[in-house]
This record gives structure tokens, C-alpha cells and sequence, in this order.
């Protein structure tokens, strides 16, 4: 059995968090094996709907050593978006080991262990990259295992044209909800209905014709006391007053929840005009499902042939990592994004806090420090020196890479190549 190298690191998740972490941590020479549950990269991306544009800017969705592609303007396509980690990951020199369901996590005197359905893997430093998004959440509604119409969550929403001539229930106008009700608002529904409980912080995708988001360090700069103010300044301005079309406001401002709760912005790409022109009108938020019918909290109800949840994600880590204590009630990690936590030495989280200017910039931020400091803790233990390298599949390894620690009678040991 091969010993634990100082400085060896597991990633779990091979998305553009997880990536980003494995290619920051193997350009300093640190050994680092990827698990991803998924047979491919970008699994969940190429799940999304066709018609899916980044709200992100171009100038942000860039990963460390490989910038964004600049074939689709301002705002980049789904399938770009999957071309970019594809080829993200396949010019990584790190082993990704795909097919890799995680089934436990525990600590070791030397570090973690990782328990899959191939075997157990053994490292310093464990990273978790399985993302803010994981799990979509659709609530425990009365009555909505029984609806008699569709019923689905934002994340499957799939070909946007095949709601053509249905009543459409939206829940929710978060920054998902208001993703689907601009592509709603380019097709034909027979009628759109949104349920709201508190309005969301809406702003408009671009200011006469400027991208809005290509202002994104400025916003991360200024303090909440005055973006907060400055974004309804900007709704008002630009989309008018929203409640008068029933869109409320929620009390607290959009800076203050996307900096303190991870909610982010609503941005308008349509979804406005078409409320405005009452194509789309606003309801209550949802109390039950009679049958066909969704009763709602003002005692109203509505009949529609589809309800799309926009009723955001868990992260569904409390089965693996729950017994740490390093979760918040909610499932998310205290240290989000690339933080040394001291009750858990060799522990890191990224792709768990949304910033200003999107998760991709996040990605590099967090891998960045991550790096850093397990580069610093390596050198407190050792002297650095050159890794041999090992081939796989044609490729070159570090040596000293966190390795698959087979028992008697497990399958032999794969590595997987990125892509």
C-alpha cells in the first residue's frame, strides 16, 4: 500500500469550481486526484435548457490559465459554456476519476478518507466543489404529488417551446424564476402566471445597451449601505415602479442578500415588458394542489397545465459531511469559499458563495487561496522536491497523487483522463 505524500489533495467535483481548485493546486506542483460523480464533465450544464445564455459576463467567466471564449458576444451560450470545462479540464495534468460516487467522508490522523463505490482514497486535504446547485428543491406543497398536471423545478426546464399554448405557473422570480420568464416572454404561452412572496431585486441585463454586469468590481467594491439603495434607484429607473403590476420588493436590499444569503440578482431580459403588457401577471405565493387546481394564500386559485418550481437548490451535503458540524442549517458550509477552517484542519469548500461578479471569478478566488495555504502547510512539513511522474493512459501524473487504496477483491485501479 502507498503512503500518504505531505500535501496530497482529493477534489470532489469536477465542475468549474473543482477544476479551477485542481489545475491552481497542480501548477505549484501539489498532487491531486478529482472524483466526479458524473460519467463526463459539465453534466449538470448540458442538462439546462437549450436557449441558456450566462447572465455573467463575458470578462468573468474566464477559470485560471484559460480565459472565456469570445465567439458569443457579451453573454455566453450553454453549449459554449460546455465547450469551455471541456476543454478546461481536458488540459489538466490531474487524474479525474469520473463515474465516482462519494459515499463517505471521515477524518484520519493523517488527514481524510473518502469512501466510493470503487474503494477508499486517502489524502492530506480534502476539497469539496459539488456546488451551491446540487440538488434541486422543489417544496413539500399538499396535494402537489397528486397534481394532475406537470410539475417540474427550473433546472428541468428543458426546450422552453413546448409551453406554447399552456397555462404556465411560475414560483418564484429569484434570479431562476426570472431566467425562465424571459425565455417564456420570446414564446407563445397560452397565459403566465408568477407566485411571489417577496419581490426579488430586479435589474435590467443591459443600460442603454451597456451590459450592466461589466460593472461588477465596481459593485464589489462599494459598501451595502450604498449599493443597496443604488440598485433600487436603478430598478426604478429602468423598469419603473414594479408594484404597481404586483411585484412587491423584499424589505432587505439586493447587495445585502446576495452578500449575506447567497441570493442573487433577477435580471430583466423581457420578463418586465411582458408583465407590463399583461402577458404575465403576478399571484401569491403557493399554499396547496387540489387536483387540476393550485390553490394559492389569498384563498385564490388557478388551473394551470404546468407548474414550473423556481424554488432554488440544496446543496445536499448533510448525509456526507453533517456529523463534521462544518454545515449551517441549511446545509451550507460556514467556510464557503476557500477558508481555512481550524476545527478541521485539511478541510476547503468552493463554489458555495456567489459574489458580484459570478461564480466563475468565485472559482478562481477561492482556488487561489486553497492553493496557497496548502501549499504553505506542505512546506511547514517538508522540503519541497521534484515529483516523479507516473504515465496514465498517455498521460503524466505526480507520482506522489492521492491514490485509490484497494481492499481484496475490489475492481483494479482506474484513472480517468479529463474529457
Amino acid at each position: 500500500m502507498k503512503s500518504q505524500q505531505h500535501g496530497s489533495t482529493l477534489i470532489i467535483g469536477a465542475g468549474l469550481s473543482g477544476l479551477a481548485a485542481a489545475r491552481t493546486l497542480s501548477v505549484r506542483g501539489l498532487p491531486v486526484t478529482v472524483l466526479e460523480a458524473h460519467e463526463r464533465v459539465a453534466k449538470p450544464w448540458r442538462a439546462r435548457h437549450p436557449a441558456l445564455r450566462l447572465n455573467i459576463h463575458r470578462a468573468f467567466a474566464g477559470l485560471p490559465g484559460q480565459e472565456a471564449p469570445g465567439t458569443d458576444g457579451v453573454f455566453l451560450k450553454r453549449d459554449t459554456v460546455v465547450d469551455h470545462l471541456e476543454a478546461y479540464a481536458e488540459g489538466l495534468a490531474t487524474p479525474i476519476q469520473y463515474s465516482c460516487k462519494v459515499t463517505g467522508v471521515s477524518r484520519t490522523p493523517g488527514g481524510w478518507q473518502v469512501s466510493t463505490g470503487a474503494g477508499e482514497y486517502q489524502a492530506d486535504n480534502l476539497v469539496i466543489a459539488t456546488g451551491r446547485e446540487s440538488i434541486p428543491h422543489i417544496p413539500d406543497w399538499p396535494g402537489g404529488g397528486r397534481f394532475s398536471g406537470e410539475l417540474l423545478h427550473t433546472a428541468d426546464l428543458g426546450d422552453v417551446s413546448r409551453f406554447d399554448g399552456k397555462r404556465v405557473l411560475v414560483v418564484g422570480a429569484g434570479n431562476s424564476g426570472t431566467d425562465a420568464l424571459n425565455h417564456l416572454a420570446r414564446h407563445k404561452p397560452a397565459e403566465v402566471i408568477v407566485s411571489v412572496r417577496y419581490g426579488p431585486s430586479v435589474v435590467p441585463q443591459r443600460v442603454f445597451g451597456f451590459p450592466l454586469h461589466r460593472l461588477a468590481r465596481v459593485f464589489a467594491a462599494l459598501p451595502t449601505w450604498v449599493l443597496d439603495p443604488a440598485f433600487r434607484f436603478t430598478e426604478w429607473l429602468f423598469l419603473g415602479n414594479l408594484r404597481r403590476y404586483g411585484l412587491t420588493t423584499h424589505p432587505e436590499g439586493g447587495g445585502t442578500r446576495l452578500l449575506r444569503d447567497g441570493v442573487t440578482f433577477a435580471i430583466d431580459d423581457g420578463f418586465v415588458a411582458a408583465l407590463k403588457a399583461g402577458r404575465f401577471r403576478i399571484v401569491p405565493g403557493v399554499k396547496r394542489f387540489e387536483g387540476g387546481n393550485v390553490v394559492l394564500a389569498d384563498g385564490s386559485s388557478c388551473a394551470p397545465d404546468v407548474v414550473i418550481a423556481a424554488t432554488g437548490y440544496r446543496t445536499g451535503l448533510e448525509p456526507l459531511l453533517g456529523h463534521l458540524g462544518v454545515l449551517d442549517a441549511n446545509g451550507r458550509p460556514h467556510h464557503p469559499m476557500g477558508e481555512r477552517d481550524p476545527g478541521n484542519p485539511g478541510l476547503w469548500f468552493t463554489g458555495f458563495k456567489p459574489i458580484f461578479t459570478g461564480y466563475f471569478d468565485a472559482a478562481g478566488v477561492a482556488a487561489e487561496r486553497i492553493a496557497a495555504r496548502i501549499a504553505a502547510d506542505t512546506a511547514a512539513l517538508e522540503t519541497p522536491g521534484a515529483h516523479k511522474a507516473r504515465a496514465v493512459n498517455g498521460r503524466s501524473f505526480p507520482a506522489d497523487a492521492p491514490v485509490l487504496r484497494q481492499s481484496v477483491g475490489d475492481a483494479p485501479e482506474r484513472e480517468g483522463t479529463a474529457g
